[in-house]
């Protein structure tokens, strides 16, 4: 990658902040810019820093994690955030999703595992533990409280719709469809306005849903 990835980590605990920052920094194109111990911190860090991505865990004090995310996603709507915690509860992990984290990560994955999570979500893509993949897709297959769109996808909106799925960018999605970055993003909104989901993450949940993909098909194109 030529950009360096701004880091904020947000965590209460100062050993996993100091043993993130010893592992981030043996990685050449990331770089943690600030770091917050309690859910208060970290919008406040965020508003000075305004970081490409933030790590942030569930469950700190003063704020937790998804009050954090909706009060960042509310200032800032283009916010990326990648959840890193210990907890997979479904109270934790749908209303993080809802509130709009684009990862949701737990910390006994490997080094390996987190690094390419924290460059999917600055790419603006879903980056989802597999069994919480599952339990989301689950989680909306509730029916909707939203009328249903009377709008279906067109026939272009659904071969964009298994792209975003499989974790490619606007730019990736352009590519592959010979279409212009701003027309294939103008698709990936009309997909997220008719189905009334909030972000990326979401439809590639819908699409999973809906046998769009699998997922192990979740890689981004080389």
């Amino acid at each position: 990658m030529d950009n360096i990835i701004r880091i904020l980590v947000c965590d209460d605990h100062a050993v996993v902040r100091e043993g993130l920052r010893a592992l981030l920094s043996t990685e050449s194109d990331i770089s943690i810019v600030g770091e917050a111990a309690d859910g208060e911190g970290a919008v406040t860090a965020y508003r000075a820093l305004r970081p490409d991505v933030a790590l942030i865990d569930m469950v700190m004090p003063r704020m937790d994690g998804v009050e954090a995310i909706r009060a960042i996603r509310s200032e800032f709507p283009d916010a990326r955030i990648l959840v890193l915690t210990s907890f997979a509860e479904d109270d934790m992990v749908f209303p993080a999703i809802k509130s709009g984290a684009l990862g949701y990560l737990l910390k006994d994955s490997s080094p390996e595992e987190l690094v390419r999570a924290i460059r999917s979500v600055y790419r603006g893509e879903a980056s989802l533990h597999p069994s919480i993949a599952r339990r989301l897709i689950q989680e909306l297959s509730q029916p909707s409280t939203l009328p249903p769109t009377p709008e279906p996808l067109t026939e272009r909106e659904v071969e964009v719709l298994k792209l975003v799925a499989k974790g490619y960018s606007n730019d990736e999605i352009a590519d592959a469809l010979i279409l212009s970055e701003r027309t294939a993003r103008g698709h990936v909104s009309s997909i997220l306005g008719k189905l009334h989901l909030a972000n990326r993450t979401q439809a590639a949940l819908y699409a999973l849903r809906e046998g769009l993909a699998t997922l192990d098909e979740g890689e981004s194109p080389e």
